[in-house]
C-alpha cells in the first residue's frame, strides 16, 4: 500500500510533476511576497534542502524563476538564469495566471525562451495564482536520449 500511496503523492505533488529530484541544488530568483509558498515548500521537500537565493554563486541543477510582467525584460531574465544552471539543467519559469497582476502573455514567454536559446514545455498550473513552464537548453533536450 505504501508504494501506491507514494506514487499517488508523486502525481499530486506539483514539484514532482515539474521534474524536481532529491538532492538537486535549486536556485530561486524573483522571490517576493506574492510567490506560492506551498509550491516552494513542495520543491524543498522533494530536493531535501532549502532553495538557494539569488546570492548563490555556484552552479545549480535547476532555477526557479518567479517573473511578473513589470519585472523587466523576460529574455534578459532567462539569459541571466541560464548562467546559473549546469549543462542539462532546467529553468522553471513561474508567471501569474491570466487575469492576475503581472500576467505574462504565453506568446511573450515563447518568444523570450526561443531568443534565449531555450525550449519551452506547455504551461501548467502550479498553484492558485501561478503557471509554470519548464525551459531547457536544446543541448539538454538532446542529451536526455
Amino acid at each position: 500500500m505504501s508504494a501506491t500511496a507514494d506514487h499517488a503523492e508523486e502525481r499530486t505533488s506539483p514539484a514532482a510533476r515539474l521534474g524536481f529530484q532529491p538532492e538537486q541544488v535549486v536556485q530561486e530568483i524573483g522571490y517576493d511576497d506574492d510567490v506560492d509558498q506551498e509550491l516552494r515548500e513542495s520543491i524543498e521537500e522533494i530536493i531535501g534542502s532549502e532553495l538557494m537565493d539569488e546570492d548563490y554563486d555556484d552552479v545549480a541543477d535547476a532555477v526557479v524563476l518567479w517573473f511578473r510582467d513589470e519585472d523587466g525584460d523576460l529574455t534578459d531574465a532567462l539569459v541571466d538564469a541560464i548562467t546559473y544552471i549546469e549543462e542539462g539543467g532546467s529553468i522553471l519559469l513561474l508567471t501569474p495566471k491570466t487575469g492576475r497582476d503581472g500576467y505574462v502573455e504565453p506568446s511573450d514567454i515563447s518568444e523570450a525562451a526561443t531568443t534565449a536559446g531555450l525550449s519551452a514545455s506547455k504551461s501548467v498550473s502550479v498553484g492558485k495564482d501561478w503557471s509554470g513552464s519548464r525551459l531547457v537548453t536544446p543541448k539538454a533536450a538532446k542529451s536526455k536520449r
